[in-house]
C-alpha cells in the first residue's frame, strides 16, 4: 500500500462538485454501476467480434489503458458464435451490443457476457419478446442497458413528437421500454439517452434523472474526431457529472478506442471522481517565459510516461508563478535564464543547467518515491498541461 504523503492535493477524501445521484446499484461482472461505485469508463471493440484473436488483443490494449468494461458488436451469427471464447478469455467484462435481431440477446446470455446492450427502436418486434429477454436475463444474473439514440428512436415515438428526438421523445421511449422490463419482475437496468448534440444529450439526461433511479450510462454519440469529440463529450459529461448525474462513460471517438479511455479516464480525475495517480502540471507559456515550455513540458511528460505513482511533477517557465506553483507540487522545476531551480516538497535543493532539468527531475522522482516507500497506485498516469 502507498504511504500518506502530503501530495499537491487536499488531505483526506478529495472534494467533488456534487453529491453522486442515488440509484439502484447493479454489478457488471465484477464491476459494480451505480451510485455505491465509482464512475467507470468503457469503450467498444471496432475490430470485427468474428476475429477472435483481434478482439482480445484491443480489449487487453483497453484494458492496459484502464478500461472498466467493453463493449463488442454482434451484426451477424459468426460474431454472436465467437462470444463465448471472447467472454470466457477477456480480462474485463464483456457487454453484447445488440440491434436488429433479437435471437442475439438470447445468444449473448448464454455465451456468458456479463451484460447486453439493446438499442430497442431498431430490434425487430422488441416490446413482444421482453418477457423472454426478462426471464433469460434474470435467470443468468446479468444486467441491461436500454439504450436509446437520437438517431434511432422508436418510429412511435418520433411520429409523437413530430418527428424530432426532443430529450422528451428519448426519455420517454427509454422508460416505456424499462416498464416493460419491470412488468415482467425484472430491474437490474441501466438507461443511456444519446444524442449527438451535447446540449440536449444534457437536457435529456438531468430529465431521465429526475424521473428514475437507474444507473446511467453518459454518451455524446457520433461525437466525432478526437479533437472535437473530446471537447463535446468533456463539456456534456462535466455538465452532468457536476451535478452527481452519470454512472458509467464512454467518450465516443472517431479515433482509436484506446484514446476514448485516456480521455475519459483524465476527466475523472479532474473532476475527483478516480484516484489521481502520476500528474504533471505545466504553464501555458507567455512573454515571460525565458525556456521553450513547450518543449520541456513535452521532454518531461516523455520521460515520465508509465510513471504510476501519486506524485505531482510543476514545469513551469518563469519566475513569476513559477517557484509558487513548484512549491505546492511534490516535485518541481522553475526555469529561467538557461537553469532550472529544482523543488522537493516546497523547498529548492539545487539549481540545474537548463540541459540538465529533465534526467534531474527523473533522478528526484526516483529518490522521492524509494524515500517514501510507494508503491504504485493502480491508477492511471495522467498529464495534465494547464492553459
Amino acid at each position: 500500500m502507498a504511504t500518506a504523503i502530503g501530495l499537491g492535493l487536499p488531505d483526506g477524501p478529495a472534494p467533488t462538485l456534487a453529491p453522486r445521484r442515488k440509484t439502484r446499484q447493479l454489478m457488471v461482472g465484477n464491476v459494480g454501476v451505480g451510485s455505491d461505485h465509482q464512475v467507470s469508463v468503457q469503450s467498444m471493440t471496432n475490430t470485427k467480434t468474428h476475429d477472435i484473436n483481434s478482439t482480445l488483443q484491443q480489449i487487453a490494449q483497453l484494458t492496459t489503458a484502464g478500461c472498466d468494461m467493453v463493449r463488442v458488436a454482434v451484426p451477424k451469427p459468426i460474431d454472436a458464435e465467437a462470444l463465448p471464447a471472447i467472454a470466457k478469455k477477456s480480462p474485463i467484462p464483456v457487454i453484447a451490443d445488440i440491434h436488429f435481431q433479437p435471437k442475439y440477446i438470447f445468444a449473448a446470455i448464454d455465451a456468458g457476457c456479463a451484460a447486453v446492450r439493446v438499442n430497442p427502436g431498431n430490434i425487430k418486434e422488441f416490446d413482444g419478446r421482453v418477457g423472454e429477454v426478462a426471464k433469460a436475463a434474470g435467470e443468468a444474473g446479468i444486467p441491461i442497458r436500454i439504450g436509446v439514440n437520437g438517431g434511432s428512436l422508436d418510429k412511435r415515438i418520433l411520429e409523437k413528437y413530430h418527428g424530432k428526438a426532443t430529450p422528451e421523445a428519448l426519455v420517454e421511449s427509454a422508460l416505456w421500454e424499462a416498464s416493460l422490463f419491470e412488468e415482467h419482475g425484472y430491474g437490474d437496468i441501466a438507461i443511456s439517452v444519446k444524442h449527438s448534440d451535447p446540449v440536449l444529450m444534457v437536457q435529456a439526461y438531468r430529465l431521465l434523472a429526475e424521473q428514475c433511479d437507474y444507473p446511467l450510462h453518459l454518451g455524446v454519440t457520433e461525437a466525432g474526431t478526437k479533437f472535437a469529440g473530446t471537447i463535446k463529450s468533456t463539456a456534456a459529461f462535466s455538465a452532468l457529472l457536476s451535478q452527481g448525474i452519470g454512472d458509467t462513460i464512454r467518450v465516443s471517438l472517431s479515433a482509436d478506442p484506446v484514446e476514448e479511455i485516456k480521455v475519459g479516464d483524465q476527466m475523472l480525475q479532474a473532476l475527483n471522481l478516480r484516484d489521481r495517480g502520476f500528474e504533471i502540471v505545466s504553464c501555458p507559456s507567455c512573454g515571460r517565459a525565458q525556456v521553450d515550455v513547450y518543449k520541456l513540458a513535452d521532454e518531461v511528460t516523455a520521460a515520465f510516461e508509465g510513471m504510476d505513482y501519486p506524485l505531482r511533477v510543476a514545469v513551469m517557465g518563469c519566475v513569476v508563478n513559477g517557484p509558487g506553483e513548484a512549491r505546492d507540487a511534490d516535485l518541481g522545476v522553475a526555469s529561467g535564464n538557461g537553469k532550472g531551480q529544482i523543488f522537493v516538497k516546497g523547498e529548492v535543493i539545487k539549481t540545474v543547467p537548463e540541459s540538465k532539468i529533465v534526467e534531474t527531475l527523473i533522478e528526484e522522482a526516483e529518490r522521492i518515491v524509494e524515500e517514501q516507500g510507494l508503491s504504485e497506485s493502480g491508477a492511471k498516469a495522467e498529464v495534465k498541461v494547464t492553459r
